[in-house]
This record gives C-alpha cells, structure tokens and sequence, in this order.
C-alpha cells in the first residue's frame, strides 16, 4: 500500500498551481504516477439525481475534455455503490457488463473498470475512472484501500486549495432558491411559492451558481451539500 505521505508529498506540488483547470490535470497525472493507471476520467458528483458529469480525460496521448458524458449513477452499480460507500470499487469480465453501459467499454481491450470516488467529509464529490491498465496488473484490497485512501486527501485538499474569497456569502432568497432546487422544484413552482416572478428566480439561480464558482445547478447543488450548507 502507498503510504499517505506519499500522496501528501505529492498534492504539495498543487499549491503553486493557479487555475483550476491545471489542478484538475496535476491531480489525475499524480494518479497515474501512483497507480498502474493508463488512463483516468475524472468527474464531478452531484447528490441532485444522482449526476456525475464528465470533466477531462487524460492518457498517454494528452488531454481530452469529456464535458458531453452525463450519467444518473444510479443506472450503473459500480458507480453508484462507489459514491454511496465511498470506496474505490473494482469490476472486470462478465462483471463489468453487468456493472456499466458500453459506452465505458470502448475498445476491444477494455475489460475491466475502476472508480475512485473523491471525498471530503462524509459526501462524495466527484470521482476518477480508470478502464485501462499496465499489462498484467493486479487489482487486490490493498490497492482499493489505498485508492479511497487517496480520493479522500484528494478531496480534503480541493476543500482547502477552495479559497474563501472566491465564494461569496449567498442571500437568504439565493439559499432559499437552491434549496428548493435541491428538492426537485421546477422554476415554476418556485416562482408561485415565493410570489416572485420565473425571471427573478433564474437571476438567484444565476448569481448563486456563480458565487459558488460553479458551472450549472446541479455542480451548485452538489457543492451546498459538501460544505454542509445543505443536507
């Protein structure tokens, strides 16, 4: 097993990086210099149905964005068990038809996943995918616990590495609003509930996302949850 302040030595090298962006890129080519990963697929995770929605991909090739894969993990076990436990989860052969869709099995060669859900606290925020590895590797405990091991200082470093001045404080009526989304409730039904019109809701809507840096309702919702703000 990887000791812990192997990854921590290795998260360090982020916290000269500036965007975002590149953090993301560091933390998946930390991965694959640590795990017998050929590839990795990172995603975010939103408690709001379920959603994991693509990010970036990276192998051996370079960087690709991935931002057109959405999926309710519900519809497939291993991610779904994964985010619910959070713990790094294993599949290959028969298993993994069972377990995923084809469109995780993309080539011939793929025949076996991984994920790694990333952490912080008790709620899942996002995880890594793996579907190809060094040839004849060998996917045991100690590695799934080391994995999950590794999601959760992930985590907690993106939760420190989120810097406070980059979220604003949300108004009562923005909180209200996301709320409310967290329950389901359309545009419409908030509109009559709080007597405002469809406009002033998507402006709360709009201005709560972006004073939450995030990119749509379902990454704002998710982000509610993993400060503890919503539950």
């Amino acid at each position: 097993m990887i000791p812990s302040h192997t990854f921590s030595d290795q998260l360090l090298k982020l916290k000269d990086v500036k965007s975002h962006e590149e953090k993301l890129y560091k933390i998946l080519e930390i991965y694959m210099s640590l795990y017998p990963a050929l590839n990795a697929h990172l995603f975010r995770f939103s408690p709001l149905g379920y959603v994991g929605e693509g990010i970036i991909m990276l192998d051996q090739k370079g960087l690709v964005y991935i931002n057109d894969i959405r999926d309710d993990v519900r519809t497939l076990p291993i991610l779904y068990s994964s985010t619910l436990e959070r713990k790094a989860k294993y599949c290959s052969g028969l298993e993994l038809l069972k377990q995923t869709s084809s469109k995780y099995i993309v080539t011939s060669n793929v025949n076996a996943l991984l994920v790694v859900p990333i952490c912080f606290s008790s709620v899942a925020i996002g995880y890594i995918c793996t579907n190809e590895f060094a040839k004849d590797v060998v996917i045991d405990e100690e590695i799934l616990t080391s994995l999950s091991q590794f999601g959760r200082l992930v985590g907690k470093y993106m939760e420190k590495t989120n810097h406070i001045e980059e979220t604003q404080e949300l108004s009562k009526r923005e909180l209200e609003v996301m709320r409310k989304i967290s329950w389901g409730e359309s545009t419409k039904e908030m509109a009559e509930q709080m007597d405002i019109s469809e406009l002033t809701v998507k402006q709360y809507v709009k201005s709560a996302i972006k004073k939450l840096g995030a990119h749509n309702r379902s990454h704002a919702v998710g982000e509610l949850f993993r400060r503890g703000i919503l539950s």
